[in-house]
């Protein structure tokens, strides 16, 4: 298997474009197809996980060019779609399982849903419960709703739903049923999470009503609308760019500037904890064109200190909590992290994962169910770490082999390209910034090369 290969880097100074953000592009893909007409989606995140969305419509009978990497042409059916002629592979993707359940929920066909061992892993029931609600008949295959799933569609009834647990994917499930059930459907979250489908419906001109409940908000749809036919650009993913922002922040000095960055408010927690370690971080909205904002960030490298991660402010950093955990590790003093149970139902077990590898580091780590206490400060051993078939794990533990003497391996590395392409050649640029070269690979061999 691949191996990465990381060493000591010199102080960073430059700017960075990261790939098109995940997220946005799994739905971009999903209401286009769903859309009155053609759309042309520029800035598509060309990873594994958001290449299974394209194929998943295309399964569905949904026309789809892709003339470059980054560029759809998605020619919309109105929201017909045909029966798959057989199962279809979601890969690693938890978003796109969730998000098709919401939306075959309403079809009048079976259709099985199916993945690797990791997404076999992840319980469904939090997604199957609401749509049973509505009329849908999932059934998963194990305990936990576990993946395949078989889905059994047809005419749904609109609901009132409350989330016991904030999740965008299955407020966005719902939201897409509902988007082809008659009378209004509505999710109510326990606090924000992520409002990227919110915003998209917005944009293809789908009517919601958000109304403020609590702490939270109720998210209403009326059905039957289709979505109008849109061209769309997708932002770079500030959950990519987190990675380079905490190897700039953790290291005095530093100065990175990350252009045309998605900077949507229930996404940027990651520069609120980085400004509560004492990083100096300055962020520009530059336009909201698209319904999504976007700009530029600035960060300056300083000494970090430790901090608190917890409450209502962990669905918007949910993604991070790796790299925010070694973020954590090189500041100084304590940074507690808690309330973050979801993490142990991604790729893999994340908070374990975290804790296994900063110990393998030398760093001092209390794990808890919900999160963990990080005492940082201490250098950084190298060594042989483990990504756990997770790609933001990896990612994260990459940064970390930045930071220490000597070379720091990550095994099985190859899981990276679920996410972020390009990840090792944005890596280079850091560990050779005045050297000539063109791509960086993972190699069989496990040496991360220079051409």
């Amino acid at each position: 298997m691949a191996e990465l290969n990381v060493a000591r880097a010199p102080h960073i100074d430059g700017e960075i474009v990261v790939p098109g953000d995940k997220s946005i592009s799994h739905r971009a893909v999903i209401l286009a197809a769903l859309s009155n007409g053609t759309c042309t989606i520029r800035g598509f995140l060309p990873s594994q996980d958001c290449q299974c969305t394209v194929e998943a419509m295309r399964a569905l009978g949904i026309s789809i060019e892709q003339p470059n990497e980054t560029t759809l042409i998605i020619h919309g059916q109105r929201g017909h779609f045909r029966q798959p002629s057989g199962p279809i592979d979601c890969g690693n993707s938890g978003t796109l399982t969730r998000l098709l359940c919401g939306l075959l929920a309403a079809h009048p066909f079976e259709c099985q849903l199916i993945g690797d061992s990791s997404l076999s892993s992840r319980p469904m029931n939090r997604v199957i419960e609401p749509l049973g609600k509505m009329g849908a008949v999932i059934e998963g295959s194990g305990p936990k709703g576990t993946a395949p799933l078989k889905i059994r569609g047809g005419k749904l009834q609109s609901i009132s739903y409350e989330l016991p647990v904030a999740s965008a994917q299955v407020k966005s499930a719902i939201l897409l049923a509902g988007l082809q059930t008659s009378g209004r459907t509505t999710v109510i979250e326990p606090i924000p999470a992520r409002d990227h489908t919110e915003r998209m419906l917005d944009y293809f001109l789908v009517k919601t009503i958000r109304t403020a409940v609590g702490s939270g908000c109720a998210i209403s749809i009326y059905g039957d609308q289709v979505p109008e036919s849109r061209d769309f650009t997708v932002p770079g993913d500030i959950s990519s760019a987190a990675f380079w922002l905490v190897a700039a922040a953790a290291q005095e000095g530093s100065n990175l500037l990350i252009r045309d960055v998605g900077l949507n408010e229930t996404r940027t927690g990651i520069l609120s904890v980085l400004l509560r370690m004492g990083a100096h971080v300055r962020e520009v909205v530059q336009d909201c064109e698209n319904g999504e904002p976007r700009g530029e960030v600035r960060i300056d490298g300083t000494r970090l200190h430790g901090t608190v991660i917890a409450g209502a402010e962990i669905p918007n950093v949910i993604d991070e909590i790796p790299i925010l955990a070694v973020a954590a590790a090189l500041a100084q003093g304590k940074t507690l992290i808690r309330d973050a149970h979801e993490l142990r139902v991604k790729e893999t077990d994340r908070l374990a994962a975290i804790a296994a590898n900063l110990t393998a580091m030398g760093v001092d780590v209390v794990e808890f169910q919900d999160g963990m206490e990080i005492n940082g400060g201490a250098p950084l051993m190298s060594g042989r770490l483990k990504s756990y078939g997770d790609h933001r794990i990896a990612m994260a533990f990459a940064v970390a082999g930045l930071f220490a003497d000597g070379e720091t391996v990550i095994e099985d590395a190859e899981c990276i390209h679920t996410s972020y392409p390009g990840f090792e050649n944005h890596l280079n640029d850091f560990l050779f910034p005045n050297e000539n070269r063109t791509t960086p690979v993972i190699n069989p061999a496990g040496a991360l090369e220079r051409h």
